[in-house]
């Protein structure tokens, strides 16, 4: 376990395809430990290229544009952090010997519902919500009509609710509403989306879930509230009974095994009465799990940097906690931040992600918050979020 010193030729070097806010951070991990860190995006001034040492900005689907960079770089890890990159790149760069993190098939499998679902039910025969997929709008009503309403129509590659819709019946001018919209929100190429079965679970939560050297290893689950696909609160730990918790680290453990590497994956998972619903599973850092930050000793980020790394893994939980989302209601280039009352919550931080532009409903920061009990927690984390004033 040797590190080079950045800006050197021993340096040790990771390139992070996406650099939004959770690439913020994790490149923040890897600066600590003097890591040279490449920021790479489709947009100038991304969150994540704030904080590295160099950044490109091309389209990551654009197999040229990505082989390119990678040529000029050599670096020792390739760390994806969001959809919309050619994964059969990926998969070609890692067979010629570089390394993708967690695995090239993980990140090209998660990154497509389509791929990741028929993994999980058909394969694994994981519980999932009933579900059909659709390439045109006569495809889409078919489906509708035999998943039935209510049911969830989303593009099979997109991020934080992006395209997601609720069908509440097969209304003709209601299919084609949310077909229209799962287009216009679809990251990658090609129009096919799937249709779900709508669950109307108990709760939902998210099971941080870390592979390193072929062992497993959990965080306490994460409690989450999501609001048309994208979420807006997480708290932790989320109680679940010594069987709940069983059954959910199971379905983790049984679908991160397959997709095998080292890395965290964020499993989603729904509660209803004594069954745990398998939704979907991220192979990087997961949003709602921002709020380890302020409850364990080594948050998400650091966590998925150990994984890659090889590093031990002995995650402890320290607080209660909550994390409240900082949105937008206006847009706005080089916007500003009044946190004036924001700061006078107690037991709070505020983390500013720094994007360029604020649009109306766009994720611009968080407030996490530690608390007696999750529920002083996520109070606090909400009063101190609605706060912060975007002018």
């Amino acid at each position: 376990m040797i590190l080079g010193t950045p800006l050197s030729s021993n340096a040790t070097k990771i390139l992070l395809l996406g650099s939004g806010e959770l690439g913020k951070e994790f490149i923040i991990e890897c600066q600590r430990l003097g890591i040279e860190c490449i920021a790479v995006d489709s947009y100038q001034n991304a969150p994540a290229m704030q904080v590295a040492h160099r950044s490109y900005v091309i389209d990551m689907k654009d197999k040229e544009a990505l082989k390119y960079v990678l040529e000029r770089e050599v670096p020792d890890f390739i760390v994806p952090e969001i959809e919309a990159i050619n994964t059969d790149m990926l998969i070609e760069i890692e067979e010629f010997g570089y390394t993708v993190v967690p695995k090239a098939f993980a990140t090209k499998l998660t990154m497509d519902r389509e791929g990741i679902r028929r993994l999980a039910s058909e394969q694994l025969n994981i519980p999932t919500a009933k579900y059909q997929f659709a390439t045109t709008l006569e495809e889409l009503k078919e489906a509708v009509n035999n998943v039935g309403t209510p049911c969830i129509v989303k593009p099979i590659m997109s991020s934080s609710g992006k395209g997601q819709s609720k069908i509440n019946n097969n209304s003709n001018e209601e299919i084609e509403k949310a077909w229209n919209y799962a287009n216009e929100g679809a990251r990658g190429k090609g129009n096919k989306v799937i249709i779900e079965e709508f669950i109307n679970f108990d709760y939902e939560i998210t099971l941080l879930t870390a592979r390193c050297n072929g062992n497993t290893y959990f965080c306490p689950p994460i409690g989450h509230i999501q609001k048309n696909g994208d979420y807006i609160e997480s708290w932790q730990p989320h109680p679940l009974s010594n069987e709940m918790l069983e059954k959910a680290q199971e379905i983790a453990k049984k679908i991160t095994t397959v997709l095998g590497g080292n890395g965290l994956f964020g499993v989603e998972l729904f509660v209803k009465g004594n069954e745990i619903i398998f939704n979907e599973v991220s192979p990087r850092p997961h949003d709602t799990g921002m709020v380890t930050m302020v409850t364990q000793n080594i948050n998400e980020f650091e966590i998925h940097l150990r994984c890659i790394l090889g590093m031990p893994i002995d995650i402890k939980l320290l607080n209660y906690g909550a994390s409240a989302v900082i949105k937008s209601n206006i847009y706005k280039y080089s916007p500003q931040y009044d946190i004036s009352q924001a700061v006078n919550v107690p037991d709070t931080k505020i983390r500013l992600f720094g994007k360029p532009l604020a649009k109306i409903g766009r994720r611009m920061g968080v407030a996490l918050a530690t608390g007696s009990s999750i529920e002083e927690a996520r109070e606090k984390a909400k009063k101190c979020a609605n706060s912060v004033v975007i002018k």
